[in-house]
């Protein structure tokens, strides 16, 4: 009996080690894809054009590769959307932790996690019919068909499941003995929340943030629906704008010839947005970890 319960622990351990192993694999084959097609293009453009560049043009006379009008948009969107997220998602956890009954979070978790499941593309045409002619323009008559604005606007919708869950977490892993002690001197539920809480768990809300900024960055279809494909090394959100993401779109989309030096620039933006994203959640797991670490 022992010797078939020892057989059956040893195939579990083997499948959930080919299951690792198949997350490691595939992140491998990431990396060298990117950094061995990266590298053919760095061998045609200087590395110095590519990020101190200002204007990009890789599809037209006179070729330009300078990366940083996609690097401007990029963080324009995702800035902009952390504007909007952090408010309404750091409000929504302090609610659901601190103030929500059983039956009222167990309503709104749900609700939570459908907002994040909706299809992104549903979001840009809600951005491109909707948000930009009749809340944008109408407040500002010169706001661009594409513009910067309404795409930082749904993608900081988008993102308010990540930051709302995350901090809810943070927050409800707050000892409560912190938060009878402040009761205990007299203190209200709002100054608990806010004096209390919430520093307690700002390494917690600090790692969600930084974790919906990565989110937020690697958006496509959103973004590329409601931003446009205008690469400006702008600061302007009314104006139309280029990102990463939108620009891996266009090429992707079989018009330029593989193996060529066009197509080989969503190698090089695709390396450039991995060690962004790479570098903000090495970032974000740092500070997770030292949330733990305060709370075990």
């Amino acid at each position: 009996m022992h010797g078939v319960l020892r057989v059956k622990e040893s195939v579990i351990r083997f499948l959930l080690c080919m299951c690792a192993l198949v997350s490691i694999v595939t992140t491998a084959g990431i990396i060298w894809v990117l950094t061995s097609e990266s590298y053919r293009f760095f061998r045609e453009i200087p590395a110095t054009e590519f990020f101190f560049g200002t204007r990009w043009a890789p599809l037209l006379e006179p070729r330009s590769f300078g990366i940083l009008p996609l690097v401007c948009g990029t963080f324009l969107v995702a800035g902009g959307a952390l504007f909007v997220a952090i408010p309404v998602g750091l409000g929504t956890a302090v609610y659901l932790s601190e103030y929500a009954s059983p039956r009222v979070r167990g309503a709104l978790k749900p609700i939570l996690e459908i907002l994040a499941g909706i299809p992104t593309v549903v979001y840009g045409y809600f951005a491109l019919t909707f948000i930009t002619p009749h809340v944008l323009r109408p407040l500002i008559p010169q706001t661009e068909v594409f513009n910067a604005a309404s795409a930082a606007l749904v993608v900081g919708v988008m993102i308010i499941p990540t930051i709302a869950s995350l901090c809810d977490d943070a927050f409800r892993a707050v000892p409560d003995t912190l938060r009878e002690a402040a009761y205990a001197l007299s203190a209200t539920r709002l100054e608990v929340s806010t004096r209390i809480v919430v520093p307690a768990a700002m390494s917690g809300v600090v790692a969600a943030i930084l974790l919906a900024f990565a989110r937020a960055i690697g958006e496509t279809m959103a973004v590329t629906l409601a931003a446009g494909m205008t690469p400006k090394l702008t600061l302007h959100p009314l104006e139309s704008i280029q990102t990463l993401t939108a620009y891996i779109v266009q090429v992707s989309l079989g018009d330029t010839p593989a193996g060529t030096i066009e197509y080989q620039t969503i190698f090089a933006c695709g390396m450039t947005l991995f060690a962004i994203t790479f570098t903000i959640n090495v970032i974000a797991h740092k500070v997770l970890k030292l949330f733990r670490e305060v709370y075990e």
